[in-house]
C-alpha cells in the first residue's frame, strides 16, 4: 500500500462527506454546502490518499505563530491502525513549526486515541455550543 500525503491536494466536498460518513465523524454531511464552507475557510489541510481515494484528512485553522485548532481528523475505517491519523497530525505540526501549539476538541469515542499519539489531555477548555 502506497499512501500519498499532501498539503496541496484538496478533496471535493463529496469525497469529504464519504470519508466522514464511513469514519463515523459526526459532521453535517447532509449539508454539502456547509462542508464545502468548512474546507474553504480552513487554512491548513493535510490529506492522505490511496491512489484517488481519500482515506484520511486533518483540517485545521491557524494563525501560524501561536495556535492551531485541529478541527477534524478522520481516517477511513479500512485504513485504521496503520498510523495514518498519527502521520496526519505529525505533518500538521511539521507545517506549523515550533511557535504554534495544536488544540482540538475530541469526539467521545476518540478520547483514548489522542494520548497514544503524544497529545496531552487538558481540562481547561470552554465552549459555547452551536445551535445548528
Amino acid at each position: 500500500m502506497n499512501i500519498e500525503y499532501s498539503y496541496d491536494k484538496r478533496p471535493t466536498a463529496d469525497q469529504i462527506i464519504e470519508l466522514y460518513n464511513s469514519s463515523g465523524l459526526p459532521r453535517p454531511t447532509n449539508d454539502r454546502e456547509r462542508i464545502q464552507k468548512m474546507y474553504d475557510s480552513s487554512n491548513l489541510i493535510v490529506t492522505a490518499w490511496d491512489n484517488d481515494i481519500l482515506i484520511g484528512v486533518s483540517r485545521s485553522i491557524t494563525d501560524w505563530v501561536w495556535s492551531c485548532y485541529l478541527a477534524d481528523l478522520a481516517v477511513h475505517p479500512d485504513y485504521k491502525k496503520g498510523g495514518i491519523g498519527k502521520k496526519l497530525v505529525q505533518l500538521t505540526k511539521e507545517k506549523l513549526g515550533d511557535q504554534s501549539m495544536i488544540l482540538l476538541l475530541s469526539v467521545p469515542t476518540a478520547m483514548e486515541y489522542y494520548p497514544k499519539i503524544g497529545m496531552t489531555k487538558e481540562d481547561r477548555a470552554f465552549t459555547i455550543l452551536r445551535t445548528k
